[in-house]
């Protein structure tokens, strides 16, 4: 946290440009609110002593750097005097990322869906100087409007109620955390139901069936969220089921993303979400954990497939990834904002003239045919109260339909318009660009990992399991404490912030993938150490992980989240790890403690099985079939590389791989101590439902014996 050596008692001249106490800080964020006249605390002690001293109220805002009602509450409150002049009056006020704190933010994001009945960012609670919170609200204007009291009302409204019954608020405040805490533990902590089992999967796709937009694509109505996790289930519920709508549902989804402004067609990569139903109008900031996802889905849809666009989309966004969002160690940056200059989306916003102007005439035809650019634009853009029209590139029809139209295939369509798509980059990149949140996240790199590991060996990339591994390695080297814990936050040389489960869960299922992609012993064995210290520090003894490790501060209550939303819970990738890590090492003990979990929240997932559809995954593992799969050889071998190639490429989301090669993998699973290449020559162990099948040396046999029944 911030130094607290200066004088925190000072008064604050909202008149200067003097720093408030948020300039000693890391986070991209706080730094963002360090020049605002609002006397700004981080949350550290010396707030909460303050407010306690002074006996005023806690004024807590959480937003993240990339979030664009964020920016308009700061410019319309934050950044004038007449506002921050009755905030510093009233309130101790304290500033939190929700992206550097996503215990605090997770914790009273719940108290204001309990309050209002939904959520967001910015994230405004008022609060008692013991953190009990008896005011919730998101977003708040500077002058009340359509019945909603602005910071100017509310402000002053606060001050005399504080001032008159505070008795009357700090009883409320204790009633509500008391009503808070059996409702936030216990809904997530002891909701054991029926037994979870097959019929669970079949109902869950039966709900996301029901809530997809068969024209569109997604699930519901605007805004749509990508939700990778939901079409990643969905391939396995056709892997299982052979139904032909779930590989519909994924497809249509992927290319109706792909085709529309969600997706940067000069940049790569995706934006956040779309705004409408049509996937045309971004929220255009780019976070890293929808990157990772989403390579995901794309190369598994890849592997089903096999169609070359899948890939080409998962490949694209790693390139966007690499090139914008890669720290000169190796690691990932958080995210790019959605405003530059002020203004949301300005950065990849086109005028139909600007692309003749960088286009010779007949390349620029040809870009506005493709990307539906017009004159009148298809976005209405707001600026100093003058509205413009611009234009979001995006793919109004299937390139195949316009090809065809020009005589062309797809593939000569796409190289003739690869050159204009340079052009415009080169162009866009002397705009003014959105800023980057350049802190690195335990968590949210170890998706990338995931991703990075998966699409290395779908696509046959070795280079990006070796940009995977440089990741992982600095993670492991520079944000790990001396006893071998994770950190959850680097920037600027310094890592801080004690690891969420998040940070375990995910960087676990990150060195998962990297050793099947890599097998270099060592991530096997991190993922293992680190699952243990997952388990002895954030395991419930009635199942299931809290998102707190033991001993960490006390909040209003300690939360197990199991809820898929715009990423998978820590939770349900959890389960799957312990799973993953039980049939790679033969550890039985493992698995109990999945089981464990599962029925912890089986009640909840009962419920609605497609909230879920992340933890669903782990349930069509257990549901089997699933492989133990051990390919002894020499990995420089051609025929040992035949075989992990092929099971690299091939869809089988229910198998673990091991290499019985260089490296000696009997000491973490004993149960390949035998197993050996016969004659010299490569061979496949094929384990399932504690049995294993006699060796075989031909590639043929081995994919005949992974295939799911119905499709052999």
């Amino acid at each position: 946290m911030s130094d607290t050596s200066d004088n925190r008692d000072q008064d604050f001249d909202i008149g200067s440009k003097t720093p408030n106490f948020l300039i000693n800080e890391k986070s991209p964020y706080l730094l963002q609110h360090a020049y605002n006249p609002v006397q700004w605390y981080p949350w550290d002690e010396a707030a909460f002593e303050r407010s306690r001293a002074e006996n005023k109220p806690i004024f807590l805002s959480i937003g993240y750097s990339t979030c664009h009602w964020c920016h308009v509450m700061e410019k319309e409150s934050f950044e004038d005097p007449e506002v921050a002049g009755l905030m510093n009056a009233t309130f101790v006020c304290i500033k939190v990322d929700r992206e550097e704190r996503p215990d605090i933010d997770s914790v009273y994001m719940a108290v204001c869906q309990a309050i209002t009945g939904r959520g967001g960012w910015p994230l405004t609670i008022l609060m008692t100087p013991d953190k009990e919170p008896f005011f919730a609200a998101t977003y708040i204007p500077k002058k009340s409007r359509f019945g909603t009291a602005g910071m100017l009302d509310l402000i002053p409204h606060i001050a005399k109620v504080w001032t008159q019954q505070q008795g009357d608020i700090l009883q409320t405040a204790r009633e509500l955390k008391a009503a808070l805490t059996p409702e936030m533990v216990q809904a997530s902590a002891k909701s054991t139901g029926t037994e979870l089992n097959e019929n669970t999967l079949h109902r869950g796709y039966s709900q996301l069936l029901s809530a997809f937009d068969w024209h569109a694509g997604g699930f519901g109505r605007a805004p749509k969220f990508p939700s990778p996790h939901n079409l990643t289930f969905l391939l396995r519920y056709w892997h299982r089921t052979g139904k032909l709508e779930a590989l519909q549902m994924v497809t249509k989804t992927l290319d109706a993303m792909r085709r529309g402004g969600i997706y940067d067609h000069v940049g790569f990569g995706f934006h956040r979400y779309s705004t409408d139903g049509q996937w045309l109008v971004p929220h255009f900031e780019k976070m890293l954990y929808d990157q990772a996802m989403l390579i995901m889905a794309y190369t598994e849809g890849f592997q089903v497939t096999g169609i070359e666009d899948h890939r080409h989309i998962a490949e694209e966004i790693i390139e966007y990834v690499l090139r914008d969002m890669c720290s000169a160690e190796g690691a990932f940056y958080c995210a790019e904002d959605a405003d530059s200059e002020g203004v949301e989306g300005k950065f990849y916003l086109w005028k139909k003239e600007e692309i003749y102007d960088i286009l010779p005439a007949e390349a620029a035809d040809l870009v506005c045919k493709v990307y539906d650019v017009s004159s009148e634009g298809n976005y209405k853009e707001e600026i100093s109260g003058v509205s413009t029209r611009q234009n979001i590139l995006h793919l109004a029809r299937p390139m195949q339909e316009v090809a065809q139209e020009l005589g062309l295939s797809s593939d000569e369509l796409k190289a003739k318009l690869e050159p204009s798509r340079k052009l415009l980059f080169a162009a866009r990149e002397k705009r003014v660009h959105p800023s980057k949140d350049d802190k690195v996240l335990t968590d949210w790199n170890g998706l990338m990992i995931a991703a990075l590991g998966k699409a290395s060996r779908a696509f046959e990339r070795p280079e990006y399991a070796q940009t995977a591994s440089k990741a992982a390695d600095f993670i492991l080297e520079h944000m790990s404490s001396r006893d071998g814990r994770l950190l959850h936050r680097y920037r600027d040389g310094e890592a801080s912030i004690s690891g969420f489960l998040e940070d375990y869960a995910f960087l676990v299922w990150g060195l998962i993938e990297l050793y099947q992609a890599t097998f270099k012993k060592k991530y096997l064995e991190h993922a293992l150490r680190l699952n243990a210290l997952q388990i002895q520090d954030f395991m419930d003894d009635e199942g299931g992980f809290f998102h707190t490790a033991k001993g960490s501060e006390t909040l209003l209550f300690r939360k197990k989240e199991v809820y898929d939303g715009a990423m998978p819970s820590g939770n349900s990738v959890s389960v799957l790890n312990l799973l993953r890590l039980s049939r790679l090492t033969g550890d039985t003990h493992l698995e109990e403690k999945a089981y464990a979990s599962m029925k912890a929240f089986s009640g909840q997932i009962d419920a609605m099985p497609m909230a879920y559809s992340q933890f669903l995954h782990s349930l069509d593992f257990i549901a089997g079939p699933a492989y133990e799969v051990v390919i002894a050889g020499d990995p420089d071998d051609a025929n040992t590389r035949e075989m992990i190639s092929l099971a690299g490429r091939s869809f089988l989301p229910n198998m673990v791989l091991l290499l019985q090669g260089k490296d000696n993998i009997e000491e973490l699973a004993p149960y390949t101590k035998d197993m050996s290449a016969a004659d010299g020559n490569a061979t496949v162990y094929i384990c399932q439902g504690l049995s294993c099948s006699t060796p075989i040396t031909k590639t043929s046999e081995m994919m005949k014996m992974l295939k799911p029944p119905e499709n052999r």
